[in-house]
């Protein structure tokens, strides 16, 4: 299927992606992903643009040991920049005709759990001993730092407490966050309790939504895939003035006892998270997955991270051609190379 590769280079020419661990970052998990792409177009493409954000975070709880992007056709250009969420974003453009595209990203990364949550999956963190266990502060103090006050120290989180493409502040979603922010109640109780509950509430549903599906369609359809289930998450939490942002990556699956890992298997994934300026770990971000009801571990890899999911689309462009339709394959393997 690719007779030839191109090796996204970066500024400084190296063939592969090699950045330093990160300093602060624990042992954990030795995690390797190959991420697999292909579209297959009705007509030739003359010409196109793209942007790929498919390179893991590097976060004091994810070291990113080693990254390549190899596309087919080679682009003419590629470049690599950060965009305003601290994700890296690779553009290319392809000036010569095609009537596919191949895009593979290659990744290896370790993990570590956050320190509350090793040991405990499942349980809430008020339930840990660790110092989150103390933690106590209620949500609307949190919602009343987050407001902007001229004058007034400016908290960078409050970007994240606004509408977005794909998830609107509506009185329905606040409506429906309500049940679990009862009045002082700690925020950190209370997002695990949203969780909880929409993990209850909504069917996991594949093929039900699309990339167009808003947290408010969502809502109304009690159904959806993990992007819906983090949207909706985050629409109700910044429905109520609270910060909330999404979180694009992998997730390691076990296959059944006795039946071999599938390559090709695992899919891309998506969580949410709140933030609580008092919360002692990842800059104050609390990451929920209400898809799996749990938090996030060691066996999660972050991806991206932005306001909604039109942040962080692991590939997107513009084509010049390519007919009426196009076929769209993807593949993702995430490996453990310690187990």
């Amino acid at each position: 299927m690719v007779t030839s590769k191109h090796t996204a280079k970066t500024p400084a020419g190296a063939a592969d992606v090699t950045p330093p661990a990160t300093a602060d970052a624990a042992p954990g998990r030795l995690l390797r992903v190959t991420h697999d792409t292909e579209y297959r177009y009705a007509a030739r493409v003359e010409s196109a643009q793209h942007q790929a954000r498919l390179q893991p975070l590097a976060t004091p709880r994810q070291q990113l040991l080693a990254f390549s992007l190899d596309i087919e056709p080679a682009p003419e250009s590629i470049g690599t920049e950060i965009d305003a969420f601290g994700n890296a974003r690779a553009s290319f453009a392809l000036n010569q005709p095609h009537d596919a595209l191949f895009v593979r990203s290659r990744s290896t990364v370790r993990v570590s759990a956050p320190a509350w949550s090793k040991g405990a999956r499942g349980k809430p963190p008020q339930a840990i001993a660790h110092p989150a266990a103390a933690h106590a502060t209620a949500w609307e103090a949190v919602r009343e730092r987050l407001q902007f006050r001229a004058g007034q120290p400016y908290d960078a989180a409050s970007e994240f407490v606004f509408a977005s493409p794909h998830v609107p502040c509506d009185p329905a979603l606040a409506a429906y966050a309500a049940a679990s922010f009862t009045p002082g109640r700690p925020l950190v109780q209370a997002a695990w309790d949203l969780m909880r509950r929409i993990h209850a509430d909504f069917a996991y549903t594949p093929n039900s939504t699309d990339i167009t599906t808003t947290a408010l369609d969502a809502l109304r359809l009690r159904k959806g895939v993990c992007q819906d289930f983090a949207h909706v998450m985050i629409g109700a939490l910044r429905s109520l003035g609270l910060a909330a942002r999404y979180v694009s990556g992998y997730l390691l699956t076990q296959p059944p006892p006795g039946q071999p890992r599938l390559i090709g298997a695992d899919a891309s994934h998506a969580w949410a998270a709140v933030y609580d300026p008092a919360w002692p770990e990842d800059g104050g971000w609390l990451q929920l997955d209400p898809t799996n009801d749990r938090a996030p571990g060691d066996d999660y890899v972050m991806l991206s991270i932005g306001r909604d999911y039109a942040d962080v689309a692991p590939l997107r462009g513009v084509i010049r051609g390519g007919g009426a339709g196009q076929e769209l394959k993807v593949a993702v393997t995430v490996e453990p190379l310690d187990d």
